[in-house]
């Protein structure tokens, strides 16, 4: 297991370093029959930042574990990836996909963990805040 931890943690630094939006580790190694360890969630701006998040995990984890996915879907249309590690499973989303999906709410039984990713910016009246500001 420690194998597959430190994988999920490259993962997470790969994507911190490449600006991925709210970024959510979800274990769900306490759910029964479940077909993988750990979900990795998060989402990009455009197609071209989420092919560069998917590049960018694929990228580290090769280098610094000399591990590579089984299989990556949806990189043509760059609206959902999934980058299938086995035991890990990394869903990098456009955001409306994302909010219409809501896979955390799915495996709301599972340990979920949000890590701090860069933050949402949102339109009030015309002018720019960060999410989580005044």
């Amino acid at each position: 297991m420690l194998k597959t931890e430190q994988v999920v943690n490259k993962i997470i630094e790969a994507l911190e370093d490449n600006k991925a939006h709210r970024i959510v580790k979800i274990d769900l190694r306490k759910i029964e029959n479940c077909f993988c360890s750990f979900f990795v969630i998060c989402h990009g701006t455009s197609g071209t930042h989420i092919a560069g998040l998917t590049d960018a995990v694929e990228e580290k984890v090769r280098e610094d574990l000399d591990e590579r996915p089984f299989h990556i879907e949806g990189l043509n249309a760059a609206q959902w990836v999934v980058v299938d590690y086995g035991d890990i499973v990394v869903h990098i989303f456009e955001k409306e996909l994302r909010d219409y999906y809501q896979l955390e709410d799915f495996w709301a039984d599972a340990q979920i963990t949000e890590i701090a990713g860069e933050p949402e910016m949102l339109t009030y009246s015309g002018y720019h805040t960060t999410n989580g500001t005044n």
